[in-house]
């Protein structure tokens, strides 16, 4: 028997009632990433957070335990190889099944990030690339 591989997936509000996991829809499915690297999870995450997304939080797992999940949820799975530049898509889905903690900004807005915090995220953002 093959023991699981280690991955990393990308959770909003790890740990709460109120938890969601990052899926990308394709067509009218939704498909999990998961990342051989945390490296490469956290620049995915960081991102997010340039395309005004909430902070997401890299999670190691199991990968049996994420297509289990998978499997379950009806999502499907992709995993990022080591050094692969995975890139958010340019266009997000309006309404998630999950909320961010506390109240939810209007969509016009920069959410609670002053415009220093934005500039300081994609200059990180930048020096990653």
């Amino acid at each position: 028997m093959v023991a699981p591989m280690r991955v990393f997936v990308l959770l909003f509000n790890a740990r709460t009632e109120n938890e969601g996991i990052h899926t990308i829809q394709v067509g009218d499915r939704n498909k999990l990433l998961m990342f051989e690297s945390e490296d490469d999870a956290t620049r995915f995450a960081l991102m997010l957070e340039a395309q005004d997304f909430p902070p997401a939080t890299v999670e190691r797992m199991d990968s049996d335990e994420v297509e289990e999940f998978c499997q379950g949820a009806g999502y499907d799975w992709e995993l990022v190889p080591d050094g692969a530049l995975a890139v958010p898509p340019e266009s997000n889905v309006e309404d998630t099944d999950w909320k961010a903690e506390g109240k939810n900004p209007p969509p016009e807005s920069d959410g609670d990030l002053p415009d220093t915090e934005l500039d300081r995220l994609r200059r990180q953002f930048e020096g990653l690339l």
